[in-house]
């Protein structure tokens, strides 16, 4: 299989297989919404048990990748950090190079770069990031760790928290859900597209938006998967 930057057993890490990379991805993922890694939420996200979690908790604990206090979760060291982001960095590139060299769908792309996040070359990773102009999102407005595994996390707020009459514009959206994607899709809901929540209907009712010239009612949890920056 190929070698991969601090992945595989070179100088930078211990060799992982798929499993830990997922793993330390997860908490990655829950750490940056503001989230304790629990290992019921692993589990969840991961779709495997929690004793399987525990097990991999307690060996990611022995080789310095994750903090882990019993009964309470677990949290990236530096180490385990830099291994998350460079698969993040892969499956986000990837997730770019399907979309605008293959022609895929940016609601097909995540499930085809988890599969393939795991296994490309360091050069495969240099050769469809110097291809792509140096990107620093993906199709979903995810940011792009940097080569050097440098990653901020843009301050944006949930489309459901944007008050009405303030403009936004769309930075980022949800890619869990594929069929979610479609339908954002078909109503024109993409990265960089400017939006303009008209009204909160009452009682949890929908979210009223302006898209274009064009109105959409949006339940709030579809609006909460959708993520803006406010241009006022």
């Amino acid at each position: 299989m190929p070698g991969t930057r601090g992945r595989r057993g070179d100088e930078r890490g211990p060799a992982l297989g798929q499993a830990a990379e997922d793993y330390l991805k997860a908490i990655y993922k829950l750490e940056a919404a503001g989230e304790d890694a629990t290992t019921s939420a692993l589990a969840a996200l991961l779709g495997i048990s929690d004793a399987s979690v525990t097990s991999m908790s307690k060996r990611m604990a022995q080789i310095g990748l994750v903090h882990h206090t019993p009964y309470h979760g677990v949290a990236l060291t530096p180490a385990g950090r830099k291994i998350a982001l460079e698969v993040i960095r892969h499956h986000r590139l990837l997730e770019l190079y399907l979309a605008e060299v293959l022609g895929y769908g940016w609601d097909e792309v995540h499930a085809e770069a988890d599969r393939l996040e795991h296994v490309i070359s360091e050069e495969f990773e240099e050769r469809i990031d110097a291809l792509l102009g140096r990107p620093t999102v993906d199709p979903h407005g995810d940011p792009i760790p940097s080569k050097d595994l440098e990653l901020v996390e843009p301050a944006l707020i949930p489309l459901a928290a944007l008050e009405p009459g303030r403009p936004a514009i769309i930075q980022r959206v949800s890619d869990r859900d594929p069929a979610m994607l479609r339908y954002l899709a078909s109503l024109g809901m993409f990265p960089s597209v400017p939006v303009l929540v008209r009204e909160h209907a009452p009682f949890g009712g929908p979210i009223h938006v302006q898209i274009g010239e064009t109105e959409h009612a949006l339940g709030r949890d579809l609006a909460a998967h959708v993520f803006v920056r406010p241009s006022d």
